[in-house]
């Protein structure tokens, strides 16, 4: 302070002013350690990439056991900590290739994300859960980047019977995080066993797992006092998340990053509801979050 007064007025000034800044930065922090990454805009959640540099690393299906290896992208930096942590299961008959494009666009958001292959493309839901929890296991614990993944804060996403997939290790594996089906598939349409947060994504145009009868069902079932969501894509059909797309990124995004993360400056996209548009047909869920 007595350095700062015997410096000319202006500097004094400025000294002053950047102060409240480091301690609100400071108490941000403390707040919340999870927190990664500049201050989201609707802008930077629509970005096809956000703020981190990302590599990847190749994972053998020989090297793993419980499922067929994949692709681990994550944030290059090792300056902000460890960083919650996302496995990706493609559907039926498909290979990692197909939802391979979420692993990028996630992971520069602040995650590391393990895009897998499943142990045959014919898989079923049921097994399909099992090894996006193998797949975490072996982040977690005996992949090269484990030691970049916070393992008490993780998710599953899917799509088709990956979809279907997710709500089976979201029922198996309670502390999880968060979990994301897209246009998910699955025998089994009631989920009240299920206790993490889930976004459910549908679309409105799908023949292969009709709203009606898959996604609406899945979202309807799943408890009244947990904190989840229903996205139905407009003009979308079944194989919408098979190529990028900027609305289910954004609130993919958004809801990874406000459960995982437990990052409340991303609750601004989730609540108030999002409204129809022209690539919304409808957005139902629990507002406000209370996890």
């Amino acid at each position: 302070m007595k350095r700062h007064i015997a410096a000319a007025a202006a500097l004094s000034s400025l000294a002053f002013l950047a102060a409240p800044s480091a301690t609100a930065t400071t108490a941000t922090a403390a707040d919340n350690p999870y927190e990664r990454g500049p201050a989201p805009t609707t802008a930077s959640i629509e970005a096809v990439r956000g703020p981190y540099a990302v590599s990847q690393t190749s994972v053998s299906s020989l090297a793993v056991t419980g499922f067929g290896g994949g692709t681990i992208t994550y944030p290059t930096s090792t300056s902000d900590g460890t960083f919650g942590a996302v496995v990706i299961s493609p559907g039926f008959t498909a290979y990692e290739s197909s939802i391979a494009w979420l692993g990028p666009r996630l992971a520069s958001q602040g995650f590391v994300v393990f895009t897998i292959d499943t142990l045959t493309t014919l898989d079923q839901p049921d097994s399909r859960g099992r090894q996006l929890l193998a797949a975490l296991d072996y982040l977690t614990q005996r992949s090269s980047v484990r030691g970049r993944v916070d393992a008490s804060r993780l998710g599953v996403m899917g799509h088709s019977m990956g979809g279907g997939g997710t709500l089976e290790a979201a029922k198996s594996r309670p502390s999880l995080k968060a979990a994301i089906p897209l246009t998910g598939w699955n025998t089994d349409k009631t989920w009240p066993e299920i206790s993490t947060p889930t976004l459910v994504v549908g679309a409105d145009g799908d023949t292969i797992a009709p709203v009606a009868t898959h996604s609406e069902p899945f979202y309807e079932t799943l408890p009244g006092s947990l904190d989840k969501a229903y996205l139905e894509l407009n003009g979308a059909t079944h194989f919408t998340p098979n190529s990028p797309d900027t609305t289910i990124a954004k609130y993919s995004i958004s809801w990874l990053k406000r459960f995982i993360d437990d990052d409340t400056r991303y609750e601004q996209f989730l609540c108030p509801l999002p409204r129809p548009s022209l690539t919304i047909e409808e957005y139902r869920g629990t507002c406000p979050h209370g996890s």
